[in-house]
Formats: C-alpha cells, structure tokens, sequence
C-alpha cells in the first residue's frame, strides 16, 4: 500500500534539482494536500540534511526525496575533448575557463546512508533502478520507495524490485530524461497504459501535465497521481531565478538535447541549445562539469542565450501562483473534467 493513496489531492511536485525545489515549495505542496519533493540531486548530504530539517520544520505532511544513482559505462573522452574545443571560445567570451570533465557519484553512498540513518517517508529514484540492497534497506526502515522509468520494461524490473510506486515519465517531461537509457521516446500517455497493462504498483504519471485537465487524463489513463513540475516553476516558493521564470512564462518551444549536461533533458530552446545539440556528445556528468562554469557566468551576466532553461512541453500554461493555491486549483479543475467527460461520454452513449 502506497500513501498515494492518503493523499488529500493526487499531485506530486517533482523534485527539480538546481534550486528549484526548495524546502519552502516542498512543504507548502505537502502541507496542501500533494506531496512535495526534495532534490538531492547536485548537492552534497550536508545540505540536503539541512533541506529535510527545514521542511520537517514547516510542515508535518508526508514528503519526498529524490537521488540520482550514479551513472554508469564508459564515455567517449574523445567525443568530450572536442566538445570542450567547441565550447572554449564561448567560455573565454564570458570570461571563464571550462570545467574538467570529470565523472563522480553525485555523493550518492553518503546521501544513501544519511537516508538510512535518518528516514524520510518516501525516496525516489532516477537515472536508473536502484539495487535490491537499497529498496530493503529502504523499506526495512518504513521509506516507501519509487523508481522512475521511461520504458514498459523498466516498470517491470522496477516492480520486481520491491518499490512501493512506480514514476512514468513520457518525454513531455522537463529536465532530465529519469530512466536508463535516456534516448526512449515514449510519450506519456502511450508510455502509461502500456506500464498499467503489465504494472500492479502504483503509477504516477509525469510529463508535460501543468493544469486540471492533464491530471484528469493521466487519472483516467491508469496513474493513481500526476506529477507536475513546470507547474510549480512560477510560484513564489520556488527557487526559479527570474531568467528561467520569464523562459516559462514564454511562449517558446522546448527540445530534448546533451548540450548541456550529457544526458537528455528537455528545455526552452535558446541559442545555445541551437547551436551545439549536434555536436553534444553522452557523457554525464562529465559534461555538466564541463559546462558548468560557462552556464554560471551567462547566468551572471544576464546572458539567456546560454543557461539550460529546463520546462516541459506544455510550459506556457504554468500560472503564477503560490504553491498551495495550485494544488487546490489543479485538482479541483481535474475533478470538473472528469466529470465533464463522463457526461460527455454518456450523452454519447
């Protein structure tokens, strides 16, 4: 049994990493009802202690943490050296030197282990399907535990696992594809009836849902919830710098691309992404640490035509509200459609 199923509204705020889920989005989502995550992706175990002590502080509800597994495989150092001579005159235009390519865990033994020490009520899991040893310990301490896929087969494995729920991410998504290998392309619904077909945990649908009628069809569709993040970019509670804000609030079109991290992620297109999604080769994270200094000082300079603009496909529909207002708005326009539709459906009958 998942608390999905205790949830007072069947919305889950994706953990965003980068800033934009803060301790004060987390907890003001939880606190209306959904559930709010936390990102622990790009942070070390010392700042997500302090995450996790702030939302305990605001809020009593029920919340989430999100880790990145590490990444695994070899990289084309070659494919990445040319990619850093691509970039090197873009760099030196802004007055910075480019990162070294390195690989790395994202911290992941430590942030495991504090997770373990000092349980949160539910962990998540992208980039991959965590091990067997993991989702035990896990729920050895009363964790639920979900697993993000963007494949019907990684549903399957993931089930087998032991999870408590299981993320359906389509390719609508914002950010960073979830699953292993990031190249599929299933949309979410087609993705989520397939997983529903063979899946008898939890679902919870994610990509390109930012309003009422998104979460009703994913509903209908199978998913026991909708996770929404584009949808929460806009409020205040979020820590979306004001250059990302007005790239949602746009209405500019989005695009999968490695440009800037490796790994596929969906963005407002820019010129940037314009320009080297070509030649960006796989590598994550060696080419988050690579780019890392150039997007850091376009982002102090004013520059939009360089930083990753994470949205999903449908961001010009994300509304400026406090986080609490959108949960109750969210989900009572999905009731009303539901209800729309089921009359629909039986005046046709």
């Amino acid at each position: 049994m998942s608390l999905l199923s205790a949830l007072r509204h069947p919305i889950v705020a994706a953990p965003m990493a980068g800033g934009p889920s803060t301790p004060a989005l987390v907890s003001a989502v939880s606190t209306a009802g959904g559930l709010g995550f936390l990102a622990a992706g790009m942070i070390d175990a010392g700042r997500l202690a302090a995450d996790i002590a702030e939302v305990r502080a605001r809020t009593d509800r029920p919340f989430g943490v999100n880790l990145f597994l590490p990444a695994t495989g070899a990289v084309d150092e070659a494919a990445i050296r040319a990619y850093a001579d691509r970039l090197t005159p873009q760099a030196g235009q802004h007055g910075v030197t480019l990162g070294e390519p390195v690989g790395g865990d994202d911290g992941y033994p430590d942030k495991l282990a504090m997770l373990l020490a000092d349980p949160v009520p539910v962990v998540s899991f992208v980039f991959g399907l965590p091990d067997r040893a993991a989702v035990a310990a896990l729920r050895e301490r009363g964790t639920e535990v979900w697993a993000t896929v963007t494949r019907p087969a990684a549903a399957t494995a993931a089930a087998a696992l032991g999870v408590h729920a299981v993320v359906v991410q389509g390719t609508e998504a914002g950010g960073h594809r979830g699953g292993l290998p990031d190249d599929d392309d299933y949309g979410l619904l087609p993705l989520l009836r397939l997983v529903a077909a063979g899946c008898e945990v939890p679902l919870v649908a994610a990509g390109g849902i930012v309003d009422g009628p998104g979460v009703a069809a994913v509903l209908a569709a199978g998913a026991a919830a909708a996770q929404l993040g584009t949808a929460f970019l806009r409020c205040p509670e979020a820590g979306t710098s004001p250059m990302h804000r007005a790239a949602v609030a746009s209405s500019e079109p989005t695009a999968l691309t490695r440009a800037y991290t490796g790994k596929r992620a969906r963005g407002v297109v820019n010129d940037f992404l314009r320009r080297h999604d070509a030649a960006a080769p796989a590598g994550y994270p060696q080419v988050l640490h690579l780019t890392r200094p150039l997007l850091a000082a376009a982002r102090r300079d004013g520059d939009a035509s360089v930083p990753n603009l994470w949205a999903g496909q449908a961001h010009p529909l994300a509304r400026d509200l406090p986080a609490a207002e959108l949960v109750a708005e969210v989900s009572a326009d999905a009731r009303h459609a539901l209800v729309s539709a089921a009359e629909r459906a039986t005046r046709r009958g």
